[in-house]
């Protein structure tokens, strides 16, 4: 199903032009939690994560059951009408490439100051109320990211605190992304930057277990 989907072959599409038609599913729903696709020149079917790659687009939703039910009922080719090439381990690139979002906005929100790393900052600033997000690397003990999100919690309560702690990255890509060895625990305060760990944290988290999407709120810290 191509982007002009929604606009008028469909009797219960929705009134919203916003929304797009998953190819798979047959269900509409924000372009925020599908994945767009289109086809390059050689025809290889390519991901476009941020939704500005030219030509038509095939949407799926952003999960990875979804997009491996697209590649083997050959949903690319049927909805763009043209023989296209789909990679067997598409759905394994699209998480490499959700991944390395992820950590280039845990890189960006450290460059803007607004992260601290290690254990003992991370309570300084929870005690301060000054956090936002706390980040724990995936393969990490448990001990200490425990003892952290206790102190969290009882500063956000158990709903913000659940969209609020991020535990999608290993320690090595921690390590790359804030450009430091041996990062396990990490916490960044109220900013535009740190909206979009969580943004980046929630799409991948869904595309990994395929639960149901949940918008991301930043605390302001006012608790």
């Amino acid at each position: 199903m191509g982007d002009k989907a929604t606009t008028g072959e469909r009797s219960d599409r929705p009134a919203d032009a916003s929304v797009r038609l998953c190819a798979v599913s047959r269900t509409h729903a924000e372009p925020d939690d599908l994945i767009r696709f289109v086809a390059g020149p050689d025809g290889q079917i390519v991901p476009d994560l941020t939704r500005r790659l030219p030509g038509r687009g095939v949407w799926v939703g952003a999960t990875r059951k979804l997009v491996r039910t697209a590649i083997q009922q050959k949903v690319f080719s049927r909805s763009l009408k043209q023989a296209v090439s789909v990679a067997d381990d598409l759905d394994l690139l699209i998480e490499r490439l959700m991944t390395r979002r992820l950590a280039e906005a845990v890189s960006i929100a450290n460059k803007a100051g607004l992260l601290v790393t290690g254990f003992a900052k991370v309570v300084e600033q929870l005690e301060k109320g000054r956090v936002t997000v706390l980040i724990h690397a995936s393969d990490g003990a448990l001990g200490g990211a425990t003892k952290l999100d206790r102190k969290f919690q009882a500063l956000l309560g158990s709903e913000a605190f659940e969209q609020a702690v991020v535990k999608e990255l290993t320690g090595p890509e921690l390590d790359l992304a804030i450009g430091r060895s041996n990062v396990v625990h990490a916490a960044a305060s109220e900013g535009g930057a740190s909206l979009r760990i969580l943004q980046e944290a929630a799409r991948l988290r869904r595309y990994r277990s395929g639960e149901p999407p949940i918008a991301p709120e930043l605390n302001t810290g006012r608790v």
